[in-house]
């Protein structure tokens, strides 16, 4: 199947906050949901985390493709991506998807803006192709490139996180996959934990929307196993040989961090992004959460749209 675009049924357009006409590929073997939007020669590849989908990023598309080529895509089990019961979801497994969709779409001087685990997703796609990456942009997502010390960060961040210390409790009980594959109710509590700052965002569209991906525990295979994945340490970081970690080092770097992020702590993770990139830019974003582009959209739809102009 090659990559479709359909129009956007009126009740999926959850009360037209997302316009965006669908367009499916099946490279990496499922349908994968993505929208494409904008022009240009360029473009900006848009990577949610756990338990988001796209929808996350819709209030910056439109500016962002005002300017440039913009692609959002769902990875495998989020969004209106499919969830296939016989596939594994740890993170080099959507590192997979991402590099076969690349290849197939042939992407090219790519701007990866990737938030939550679209951060390992993307640094994942970016060692092993260096050559089709631009820019990097990490928005509250972590950006793992074989630095000596990330095992370490990674431990302390989880000492200190909500989330994670949840993840391990859960398992440990064997309750996760109940309580994650129960999504359609409880996503509000889970999107809580990771950490939101402005609950006047709360809207019954808006928790429509990010309930929508997970009608039933089948459908949540994504959010479980990204969980599951940390939980049991199954999840691989690509790890980059020295000529491709230098390479990626001199490429031009933005984190945009929201410093209230209870999940993924800006003390932990901002040394991992100097030391990744030693050019890069910082901007922390006071009294702003994990999910920062629902926090502070046009915080972020500026500093990147700043940062890809300049650069």
């Amino acid at each position: 199947m090659n990559p479709a675009e359909t129009a956007v049924a009126p009740d999926e357009t959850f009360d037209n906050t997302w316009p965006f006409p669908a367009r499916h590929t099946d490279a990496p073997g499922f349908p994968m949901h993505y929208v494409d939007e904008g022009s240009g020669p360029e473009a900006l590849l848009l990577l949610h985390g756990e338990p988001t989908w796209s929808y996350l990023f819709r209030q910056q598309i439109p500016v962002w493709a005002a300017r440039h080529r913009v692609i959002a895509l769902d990875h495998m089990g989020f969004g209106k991506s499919a969830a296939p019961q016989d596939r594994t979801y740890w993170l080099q497994d959507h590192v997979d998807n991402l590099e076969r969709v690349v290849l197939a779409l042939d992407l090219r001087e790519l701007t990866l803006v990737m938030h939550d685990f679209g951060g390992p997703a993307g640094m994942g796609l970016a060692i092993r192709h260096p050559e089709r990456i631009k820019r990097i942009v990490s928005v509250n997502g972590p950006t793992p490139a074989g630095q000596p010390n990330l095992v370490d960060r990674i431990t302390a961040n989880v000492a200190a996180a909500p989330w994670f210390q949840w993840i391990l409790k859960a398992e440990k009980e064997g309750v996760l996959e109940q309580v994650l594959g129960q999504l359609d109710y409880n996503i509000l509590s889970t999107l809580k934990l990771n950490g939101f700052e402005r609950n006047e965002i709360i809207t019954e569209t808006w928790l429509r929307a990010y309930r929508a991906p997970f009608p039933t525990p089948a459908e949540a295979a994504g959010a479980i196993g990204w969980a599951k994945g940390f939980a049991m340490g199954a999840h691989e970081f690509e790890s980059p040989d020295s000529a491709t970690k230098a390479e990626l080092a001199g490429k031009p770097a933005l984190a945009v961090w929201g410093e209230a992020d209870r999940t993924l702590r800006a003390e932990h993770f901002l040394p991992l992004f100097a030391q990744a990139f030693p050019e890069g830019q910082v901007h922390r974003l006071p009294g702003v959460g994990h999910y920062s582009p629902e926090d502070a959209p046009e915080d972020v739809a500026r500093l990147v749209a700043e940062f890809v102009a300049a650069s």
